[in-house]
């Protein structure tokens, strides 16, 4: 049994889904291992991770807004010491989801054809968001 460890960092220009699945990718193949789990974990509070179709831009931009919707700024929130759009990123990073794993076949993400690896930042300002990839297998 083998692991490894990376830190990939995503830029992000504010509200939106960012694919990363390519920088995942390499990082798997650096690992030379065949069968396994690989672990993502977003070290952040107000973004999250998603699996999500990567052929239809549109797709993202309805996720986007959806969640834009669910959790807006101008509801009252306690938390506002980091300003309006923070309490609703929280809210939408705890409906959806920090950590995702995929299994390894092959030295290959066990993903499906249509599918892609975002980070969702949920603020309106651009960040840098850290994501630790862990992969464990053989």
């Amino acid at each position: 049994m083998r692991q490894a460890f990376h830190t990939l960092t995503v830029p992000t220009r504010g509200s939106g889904l960012y694919e990363c699945t390519d920088a995942v990718k390499e990082f798997v193949r650096g690992a030379k291992i065949e069968d396994g789990l690989l672990t993502c974990f977003i070290r952040h509070t107000s973004a999250s991770l998603l699996i999500q179709e990567n052929a239809d831009p549109d797709v993202c931009k309805d996720l986007r807004d959806f969640f834009a919707q669910l959790a807006t700024k101008g509801m009252t929130f306690r938390h506002t010491a980091e300003g309006p759009d923070d309490m609703p990123s929280h809210i939408r990073a705890a409906l959806t989801q920090t950590s995702i794993g995929i299994p390894l076949h092959k030295g290959k993400l066990a993903l499906g054809t249509w599918q892609g690896i975002y980070v969702f930042e949920h603020r309106d300002a651009p960040h840098r968001r850290e994501v630790t990839l862990h992969v464990l297998g053989d």
